[in-house]
């Protein structure tokens, strides 16, 4: 009963989220771009077959990415995973991200871990303005990461992660007479999590997780000494989720999260007497701290016009905005996900979840299906994403791939002491 009701809700969140999003017919596709994008790409199928729901799930070798704070709540004194996805399949074949992480609980209060996340993007033919073929080359990209968590009391915890990216997407060619040069990157994540194994829902037992990140917070790139520099992915997410124990071999998992880049917003130029000027919003060459404070009031909204179709132009000289508009596009920004998860028995799983993006953010909107199997020390994952905007989405058939080695010890949770 408690599983139909999550999918109503589901349900009923996506027509309330799709009726808004016919709303905002009248906001102007603005989507946020980023350098080094890659670092921002769900790599593991668990996740990913929970509509990207990762953030608060309980803790294994991909919490790295997700939320190293909860590492402290692991079960096992250690787990290795590789993730291997192949990417944009629906316009080539030869683009893949792998991930490699895992952790270890040194004591009671102390955990570390790491990953190494690697992009590729396949065979790229390089030519000049004539379309003289200069070179072949495959473009890479990899980010090295370093974790640790620190256990505050039974209940709270608090992680960081160190990062280095390195994006090498030209091999050294010179443009246009300018030498392009590889991105680096020196990045940081802080997260925190809350856990509690003695939550009841009416008879049932239950454990309830909840957790927050920043993730990404390093300097700006360019690829050339002339380029703009611009913003990696840096994020937040908030997730909520909560393990339901049915019985002695039936657990389900309900999941949602909540999500947002934390860099600013394009403003809306355009051509008034033959000039370029901002008609809305701030301009994005800011420094870092500024852009992620700057990225919660920046969206410009839609600039309001009269019955000839100019701009509506204030006494001090700045532009109109349509009532509302600015709120509405901070809105549009947030991401929502939302996932299910049934085991059976700690060895079979089944998952779902849905992912929403407004369309003048960038129109992600996805159904995602997985499954896990562990025998012992080993677990498999799989996961599919069905795009909901049709075939032509680059995204649709995305397929994901774990393996897991479940490596020491189970700790003993307060629930069974």
């Amino acid at each position: 009963m408690r599983i139909l009701l999550f999918f109503l809700i589901l349900f009923i969140t996506n027509l309330v989220v799709f009726s808004q999003d016919a709303n905002q017919n009248s906001l102007q596709l603005n989507t946020i771009t980023t350098a080094l994008p890659f670092m921002a790409i769900t790599p593991d199928s668990r996740a990913g077959g929970m509509g990207e729901a990762g953030t608060a799930l309980s803790p294994s070798a991909t919490s790295v990415y997700w939320n190293t704070a909860g590492l402290s709540f692991a079960e096992k004194n250690s787990e290795l995973s590789l993730s291997y996805t192949p990417w944009l399949r629906q316009l080539t074949n030869d683009m893949h991200l792998s991930y490699l992480s895992g952790y270890y609980r040194v004591n009671k209060k102390h955990s570390i871990g790491g990953a190494l996340r690697y992009f590729s993007l396949g065979e790229i033919t390089f030519t000049d303005a004539s379309g003289n073929v200069l070179r072949d080359d495959k473009p890479s990209e990899f980010e090295l990461t370093g974790a640790y968590a620190f256990k505050l009391s039974d209940k709270f915890s608090i992680g960081v992660n160190g990062k280095f990216a390195y994006s090498n997407l030209t091999g050294g060619l010179t443009v246009a007479g300018v030498m392009t040069k590889p991105g680096k990157v020196g990045a940081a994540d802080l997260s925190f999590a809350y856990y509690n194994d003695r939550v009841k829902l009416g008879k049932t037992s239950a454990t309830y997780q909840f957790a927050a990140t920043i993730n990404n917070i390093g300097n700006k790139v360019a690829y050339s000494v002339l380029a703009k520099r611009d913003f990696i992915p840096m994020n937040l997410k908030i997730g909520n989720a909560i393990v339901a124990k049915y019985d002695s071999y039936n657990s389900v998992t309900y999941s949602v999260d909540i999500q947002r880049l934390l860099v600013p917003t394009p403003a809306i130029y355009d051509q008034v007497d033959g000039e370029l000027v901002m008609l809305s919003g701030r301009s994005g060459d800011v420094g870092v701290i500024n852009g992620m404070l700057q990225s919660f009031y920046d969206a410009p909204g839609v600039v309001a016009k009269d019955e000839n179709g100019d701009y509506i132009q204030n006494g001090d000289g700045t532009y109109q905005t349509v009532k509302g508009s600015k709120l509405k596009e901070e809105l549009s920004e947030i991401n929502i996900a939302g996932g299910i998860e049934w085991w059976y028995n700690e060895t079979f799983a089944v998952r779902s979840g849905v992912f929403y993006e407004s369309r003048n953010k960038g129109n992600r909107q996805y159904l995602n299906l997985g499954a896990s199997l562990k025998y012992n020390m080993f677990g498999i994952d799989f996961s599919y994403l069905a795009s909901l905007n049709g075939r032509q989405n680059p995204l649709s058939n995305t397929l994901r791939f774990t393996l897991r080695l479940y490596l020491g010890e189970k700790q003993v949770k307060s629930a069974d002491v």
